[in-house]
């Protein structure tokens, strides 16, 4: 089979059997990278993500994160990293209020969200290895990864109109980060602070701003 026909097969699969071979890859690669591994460092911490679709408002989300990275490549300097921030959260609003003439309304479109990207980091300075003693670091990388939650989408129905529609679900885009951190205590624990974003390029262009804090072990 040459490439055109890989790739028409591939694109003519069921959404479920590309969503399961990605997953099954990003195991996959995440497992052999574990093998040669130099260290394993993780994070935990809050983050604050905002999500704006074409079609819809933006809306703000709080999370709690973790964050595992393998290092697959070390220098006294810098090393390379891969890693799944994963953040987990509610997203969306509730609003209600109640008065003797009209009674009672309640508009609740609270709704949680998962965040995963895998991503691939160049870490120079504090953190990017346990052995480095520098007291400020920075990174940068970029990947590709899962979204689970609400995003809202345009649907044109039969006579023209355009409506927005809710699309609740898994999604999957490109996804980058950037950010410092600052080395405190012994042994090289780090206060890391992240910026991030990520594309979702389905129907719902849904694009997803972060800001997280992390205390790094």
């Amino acid at each position: 089979m040459d490439s055109t026909a890989a790739i028409q097969a591939y694109h003519s699969q069921p959404n479920s059997t590309k969503m399961k071979k990605i997953i099954f890859s990003t195991l996959f690669l995440l497992s052999v990278l574990f093998s040669f591994s130099q260290s394993f460092m993780h994070g935990a911490g809050v983050g604050i993500f905002v999500l704006k679709s074409q079609s819809t408002n933006a809306t703000a989300a709080f999370s709690l994160s973790y964050s595992p990275r393998f290092n697959f490549m070390e220098t006294e300097a810098l090393s390379l990293s891969v890693g799944v921030p994963i953040n987990a959260g509610i997203s969306g609003s509730y609003y209600s209020e109640y008065n003797s003439y009209y009674g009672g309304y309640e508009e609740n479109t609270l709704k949680a969200f998962i965040n995963a990207p895998a991503i691939l980091n160049l870490n120079v300075g504090a953190g990017s290895t346990k052995d480095n003693e520098s007291r400020f670091g920075f990174f940068i990388g970029a990947g590709y990864g899962l979204h689970y939650g609400d995003a809202g989408k345009t649907v044109i129905d039969d006579y023209g109109y355009e409506t927005t529609a809710s699309k609740y679900g898994s999604s999957f885009g490109p996804a980058g980060n950037a950010g410092v951190r600052i080395a405190v205590g012994s042994h090289q624990k780090n206060i890391e602070i992240r910026l991030s974003y990520m594309k979702i390029p389905d129907d719902s262009k849904l694009n997803i701003y972060g800001v997280n804090t992390y205390f790094n072990f």
